[in-house]
């Protein structure tokens, strides 16, 4: 198996609410969507977020399992590129539905961040990393340029 992610697929309560929210409040373009699931492209790997129901069903995910296979298992990251954008982005979130869950702030390891849930509680971490390069693309890496 090698190593990486294609496709992130979140548990929602909505497609409507959802698509408003990342496409009407934070500017995201779908690549495809219908009444159950909604895709974004983001960088080399897909986000897609299904209705939770359907996303219990499809993986067979029962019984106090499913009870307990609500947001917060996981966090999304998404990383800026200058420390200021932390703060922007979570007011941006915020402006547009989000709950902020963590206002930005220093990090021991030097960078700077916070999160935010979006509609359906899922976490997502803000950050500004030193200690990553962010390409022109978006994609991220290890270490910097100059390592």
């Amino acid at each position: 198996m090698e190593q990486r992610i294609s496709v992130i697929t979140v548990g929602i309560a909505d497609v409507a609410r959802t698509r408003a929210f990342y496409e009407d409040g934070l500017g995201w373009t779908p690549g495809h969507t219908d009444h159950e699931i909604v895709f974004y492209q983001l960088n080399g790997i897909v986000i897609g977020f299904f209705l939770r129901e359907r996303l219990l069903e499809d993986t067979q995910i029962t019984g106090a399992a499913a009870q307990a296979a609500g947001p917060g298992a996981i966090a999304l990251a998404y990383n800026v590129r200058e420390r200021e954008d932390v703060d922007a982005t979570l007011a941006t979130a915020a402006r547009v539905g989000a709950t902020i869950l963590r206002p930005a702030q220093d990090a021991f390891w030097g960078g700077y961040y916070g999160y935010f849930a979006d509609p359906d509680g899922h976490p997502w971490e803000v950050a500004w990393n030193p200690g990553l390069t962010l390409a022109d693309d978006g994609s991220v890496t290890f270490g910097t340029e100059n390592s």
